[in-house]
């Protein structure tokens, strides 16, 4: 499956025809980035910083399921692009540990209670049943497939954030900016291929809605988790009341480092729009030309 493209692109990035989705080797080096990236800005580095604590281990997930799932698909192009995205979330799960063994270590942050909570989420409770018939074992690996095509909603809505942030603006750390910023345009440039996998399976809107209905408050949830263990473990924002926090988070807002979570929950009625497609959210053609100019994406090419 190639991704395709957009018939018009706010940002003046020239259409860049068919995509074919696959991963890029990248690397970075944290040694010189500043727990607080965005000068000015400690609760929203924090903020986005979290992130990290959370993506590995549900990036793993997806490809554990994609593999699972890879057998059972005989359309060729859904096939190319299934394989381009396991191979992209694999590597956004290695960066994202990266980040959790030196950078937030090496600040002091000690992330193994968090990453403990996410391991028994993804490792245990979203696991494949074992000892199901075959039957039963198909129709849970389709209700998992549904629930990261549900999750790939907000990822793409995040990655769209990233490619139009304000992080530049405010002079925040140049790797930090590219690690976030290279995994939000593949997370743009593969949005749609969960859905299609799932729709591939049974384009079924009662599991569409019943997916995106678990995943909406469990996301929000942990990322609310992840908020809180990441100021508290920062010796600097773990001083602020919540009084505080609150306005942090709206300047953050206001000055276009962070997204306005609201907005963010909003766009969820999007996707119980019947003929909803995930290629609505964001540019390819954006996405691509980051990608193409992106230091640790060009290093690895």
């Amino acid at each position: 499956m190639h991704v395709p493209s957009d018939s018009t692109d706010p940002t003046g990035s020239a259409d860049p025809g068919p995509v074919e989705i696959h991963a890029r080797n990248v690397a970075f080096d944290w040694t010189r980035s500043p727990l607080h990236w965005i000068p000015g800005f400690p609760v929203a580095s924090n903020f986005v910083s979290a992130f990290n604590l959370m993506l590995p281990e549900g990036e793993r997930w997806f490809v554990q399921t994609f593999n699972e799932a890879l057998p059972l698909i005989r359309d060729e192009e859904l096939l190319a692009a299934m394989r381009g995205f396991i191979g992209q979330e694999a590597m956004h799960a290695e960066a994202h540990d990266h980040v959790i063994w030196e950078f937030l270590d090496q600040h002091g942050i000690d992330p193994r209670p968090f990453v403990a909570q996410m391991e028994w989420l993804f490792r245990k409770l979203l696991a494949p049943k074992a000892g199901t018939e075959p039957a039963a074992a198909q129709k849970d690996l389709i209700e998992r497939l549904w629930l990261i095509a549900a999750l790939e909603h907000y990822t793409a809505l995040l990655g769209d954030f990233a490619l139009n942030s304000a992080w530049v603006e405010h002079a925040a750390d140049p790797t930090m900016v590219d690690l976030y910023t290279w995994h939000g345009a593949e997370e743009v440039e593969h949005r749609a291929v969960a859905h299609d996998v799932a729709v591939y399976f049974g384009d079924s809107y009662i599991r569409r809605g019943r997916a995106m209905l678990v995943v909406l408050p469990t996301l929000f949830a942990v990322l609310l988790r992840g908020y809180r263990f990441m100021q508290h473990s920062d010796p600097v924002t773990r001083e602020y009341g919540f009084v505080r926090r609150q306005i942090e988070y709206r300047r953050a807002v206001r000055a276009g480092v962070l997204p306005r979570l609201s907005r963010i929950a909003l766009a969820t009625f999007s996707y119980f729009r019947p003929g909803f497609h995930p290629d609505e959210i964001g540019s390819t053609a954006q996405a691509v030309a980051y990608l193409a100019s992106s230091p640790a994406a060009r290093n690895a090419s």
